[in-house]
């Protein structure tokens, strides 16, 4: 082959081989609703927080953490792309097997500080003079 063979198609796709896996990149409406449900399910916890609507501290915590899930969602379809067409669905397998892992690690280590909390406190009956 000579040289001018090589530089013959200078874009990759000029040859008819296209690269299906790559996915769709999005419009600008779709970054567009991204941003505004992403500006949305920030405000809204915002709000809940600093106006004190929801009397529950705890009631509070749980309404935030289903908000930040639902903003990992928003963020992982508007601005990451996955789907289960992009890569022949491999994101979504990744996106599968993390969720996985991070939640066997931090299961077990909340298990792991739970039992050396209770196993390794000393014990209340005990007076606290007498300990070394």
């Amino acid at each position: 082959m000579s040289a001018a063979d090589h530089h013959a198609h200078p874009n990759p796709h000029a040859d008819g081989h296209h690269d299906d896996h790559e996915g769709n990149h999005g419009s600008l409406r779709d970054y567009l609703i991204g941003f505004i449900l992403s500006a949305v399910l920030t405000a809204i916890p915002f709000w809940l927080v600093m106006s004190g609507a929801i009397a529950d501290k705890q009631a509070t915590a749980l309404v935030i953490v289903a908000f930040a899930v639902v903003q990992i969602v928003v963020h992982m379809i508007y601005f990451l792309h996955m789907n289960t067409k992009s890569e022949n669905g491999w994101t979504v397998m990744a996106l599968i097997f993390t969720i996985i892992i991070v939640g066997i690690a931090l299961s077990g280590s909340l298990w792991v500080m739970y039992h050396l909390n209770h196993n390794m406190m000393p014990m209340m009956s005990h007076d606290m003079g007498q300990v070394p």
